[in-house]
């Protein structure tokens, strides 16, 4: 019986120059979600949350930009692109309705703690969706991701 021996030989690469080795990856899509502020008093108090975004994808008409979206806006980019795309869209982090009861003992869906925590949700979340090559397609998708000056509609 002849043992095989695996051939565990380095491959053979191309060479690269400082260019390859160094430069920015030939396509990339960076989102981060951060910088979270709360607004308003009483039943109109919300938080806002600064969405960034790199990319040098060219169906992306920006190469950088900043927006700000509170939690409703996510929920309207998930409602858009389950009705409009053939997408699997991942959930949303919950609502969060415990922490809306009153009389807690602390600031409930205000709470540091919990914006953190929702903060990284939510960058997750975001981040699965844009990464989907049928999602990079969708309109509402950039008009979350890069439009300023547009209120999304609610859902």
């Amino acid at each position: 019986m002849a043992e095989t021996i695996a051939d565990t030989r380095r491959l053979i690469s191309k060479p690269q120059n400082l260019n390859d080795a160094y430069g920015p990856p030939s396509n990339f899509l960076e989102i981060d979600v951060g910088n979270p502020q709360t607004v308003g008093v009483g039943r109109g108090r919300f938080t806002t949350y600064e969405i960034r975004v790199k990319t040098n994808l060219p169906i992306f008409k920006l190469k950088e930009s900043t927006v700000r979206r509170r939690y409703s806006d996510f929920e309207w980019l998930r409602n858009e692109l389950e009705r409009e795309s053939k997408v699997v869209v991942p959930p949303l982090p919950g609502k969060a309705l415990l922490r809306q009861l009153p009389f807690r003992g602390d600031d409930g869906i205000f709470d540091d703690s919990f914006i953190e925590e929702r903060k990284q949700a939510l960058e997750q979340f975001i981040n699965k969706v844009a990464g989907h090559p049928l999602a990079q397609n969708e309109r509402c998708l950039h008009m979350f991701l890069q439009d300023e000056s547009r209120t999304l509609p609610s859902g």
